[in-house]
């Protein structure tokens, strides 16, 4: 079994120790015995008093047992999975015998609510815990695939933002032929991942979910507030919401971030003066959830609400699941809008064209052309992110002047890049290749068309409200939602309230809102203190 060092990170000092330890119940352990198993579907937070446990990643198909970490007397056992809700991918075996103490999912959340000191270490060892299980353990998850489909793109992307600890094999590498063949797996099963034993063919970030664990599951505890959409104003309604006593869930029908996640680099967003990337946001906004108790289950699609209750808004899952609650905030945002030219479909889905600008998305297009299209602040932020890479960028905007709707300090630089070549006035009308992207159509304003060599063109042109849900909301003629002073009714709304009782709207969803950041986050708070107003009465 291959050996990793002890791996102790924060610490409870003694009193800690003894203060956390009145929330759980003692017990003894013998050695050999498995505190908890990989493949459970849940497991206990341990306190180590006096034994010494390892905690092992199980042998796969290619890789034998491994030992991650050994903890002993003042150590204890959990990480971010505690707070998720995951299936357990880990193995804690006892290797010597001695006292414990065990507490339970409820209790533990009381202590993170009760002891701030203590909450602060344990939820940054949970987080330095799971960076150390991603590097050493990721054969626990073993996925594979041919990296430039749609497909992969998706089920890669949502693994990076959910934190979950995989290794990722190439489907053209020895490593990934030698794991199909011993699982049985053709290229048109592909991807694949194998979980727990079984194998996942077509896998996709909804299966691989539901095998986790990670999809939403009603365990009989009430739910005060559901927030749908996980963006900056939905995790932001979620933190605030959880934050000040509400049982909060919050969903998603893809994963966490929204398009802030897709942001190379945000630099002007407060407190952040070296910048800070979507995917960084992002986890960090996903931590702090936890801390607070949020229950958050994605991907997990809401169809509608059933609001014949006015006092408890129904949230109608897309499996037919419901869940009853006391107040619901839409922060679904927008949908990514598409260029309507014959073979975007195609292209679409062998991962030529993409829609954010993450590292995950960037990587591979080192030296090569590639084409970015629109004129707001995330197409100038994919076009220096790749050319950071090492990519020829060409920006393709559509009006005559880029600082129109970028912000200056990110066309200064562009200007600046020998990497990147700005057109403006000009629209992609074709594309071209056989398997895979070659090269692109630009028309300019006086109709002339040029062809520009690019292996993978990057869209920022705007979104579309996703409202299709909010059936029985009022909207306005584009499907943004109608919130507060633009209802019109007596009395007066709340700020956020939309016309259905109970139901808020924040961020990109909302009729009139600024597209930025900080006023998404803004909203998700401010939408929590309407919240507390409405339930005043309850």
């Amino acid at each position: 079994m291959k050996e990793e060092p002890t791996q102790r990170g924060p610490v409870l000092d003694d009193e800690q120790f003894r203060r956390l330890a009145e929330y759980g119940a003692p017990e003894q352990a013998d050695a050999g015995r498995d505190l908890f198993t990989s493949g459970d579907s849940s497991y206990d937070f341990f306190l180590l008093r006096t034994a010494t446990v390892d905690i092992v990643r199980e042998a796969t198909t290619i890789e034998p047992e491994r030992l991650i970490y050994r903890g002993g007397p003042g150590d204890f056992l959990g990480e971010l999975n505690l707070l998720t809700g995951q299936h357990v991918y880990l193995t804690a075996r006892v290797v010597t015998a001695g006292a414990v103490v065990r507490i339970g999912a409820a209790m533990l959340r009381r202590a993170l609510a009760e002891q701030v000191d203590i909450a602060d270490i344990l939820i940054e060892a949970f987080r330095e815990r799971r960076d150390v299980i991603r590097a050493a353990a990721g054969n626990a998850l073993e996925f594979v695939g041919l990296p430039d489909t749609a497909e992969t793109l998706a089920l890669r992307t949502y693994l990076a933002r959910n934190l979950l600890p995989h290794t990722w094999l190439d489907a053209a590498s020895r490593h990934g032929r030698s794991l199909m063949t011993l699982s049985g797996l053709d290229d048109e099963e592909l991807p694949a991942a194998m979980v727990g034993g079984s194998v996942l063919r077509r896998a996709t970030p909804t299966s691989v979910a539901e095998a986790l664990g990670l999809t939403y599951r009603a365990d009989g505890r009430p739910v005060d507030l559901v927030v749908v959409g996980a963006g900056p104003a939905g995790l932001a309604a979620a933190v605030y919401g959880a934050s000040e006593g509400l049982a909060t869930v919050l969903l998603d029908r893809a994963g966490l971030g929204g398009q802030a996640a897709t942001s190379a680099r945000i630099e002007n967003y407060l407190g952040f003066p070296h910048g800070v990337s979507g995917e960084d946001l992002t986890r960090l906004a996903m931590v702090q959830a936890l801390k607070f108790g949020v229950r958050i289950h994605s991907p997990c699609t809401v169809a509608g609400l059933d609001l014949s209750d006015h006092r408890r808004p129904t949230v109608l899952l897309h499996d037919g699941r419901r869940i009853p609650s006391r107040a619901v905030i839409a922060a679904t945002g927008a949908l990514y809008r598409r260029l309507d030219i014959p073979r975007w479909a195609a292209f679409e889905k062998s991962g030529c064209i993409r829609y954010a600008a993450t590292e995950l998305d960037v990587r591979g297009y080192e030296d090569q052309p590639v084409t970015v299209v629109g004129g707001a602040n995330s197409a100038g932020q994919a076009a220096l992110s790749l050319a950071a890479w090492g990519a020829t960028v060409q920006l393709i905007i559509r009006g005559a002047d880029p600082e129109a709707r970028m912000s200056s300090y990110l066309t200064d630089r562009i200007r600046a890049h020998s990497r990147i070549h700005v057109h403006t006035h000009s629209t992609v009308r074709g594309l071209a290749g056989e398997n895979s992207l070659t090269s692109i159509v630009v028309e300019r304003s006086d109709g002339r068309r040029d062809r520009l060599d690019s292996r993978a063109l990057f869209c920022f042109i705007g979104a579309a409200p996703a409202s299709d849900w909010l059936a029985g909301v009022a909207q306005d003629d584009d499907g943004f939602v109608l919130t507060d002073s633009r209802l019109w009714s007596s009395p007066a709304p709340l700020p956020f309230q939309t016309s259905a009782p109970r139901v808020f709207a924040v961020g990109d969803l909302r009729a009139g809102s600024t597209k930025r950041v900080a006023t998404a986050v803004g909203d998700g708070a401010g939408a929590v203190s309407s919240v507390h107003m409405s339930l005043a009465g309850d």
